[in-house]
């Protein structure tokens, strides 16, 4: 049987790793990108007419997106777990996120 702490360490653990491995991903995409750009012979070999300077923007966009996904991942634990507060807490940020980017297109 499972303690309550140590179902609250593995949650943790599962933000913790979306959040690293993210940030790996999103700094290896911005590496690519800019080590694209660097050699610019190497633009016209880029699939789907993508540029160094489209890749990294692309890793920024992933930066930005990691915040949003950690408030998505929270929120299906808390739905899993039957956390209704906290759920609604969750869900009230993201509407607030999605909100916020909509008025600000």
């Amino acid at each position: 049987m499972k303690t309550p702490a140590g179902n609250g360490e593995r949650q943790e653990r599962a933000i913790a790793a979306l959040l690293r491995y993210g940030t790996w991903l999103a700094s290896a995409v911005i590496a690519i990108g800019m080590a694209l750009g660097a050699f610019p012979q190497f633009d016209a070999s880029i699939p789907f007419g993508f540029s160094g300077y489209g890749i990294v923007k692309a890793g920024v966009a992933l930066f930005i997106l990691l915040p949003v996904a950690r408030v998505v991942l929270m929120l299906a634990i808390f739905l899993r777990e039957r956390d209704y507060v906290y759920m609604a807490i969750s869900a009230l940020v993201l509407a607030i996120i999605v909100a916020g980017v909509m008025f600000g297109l």
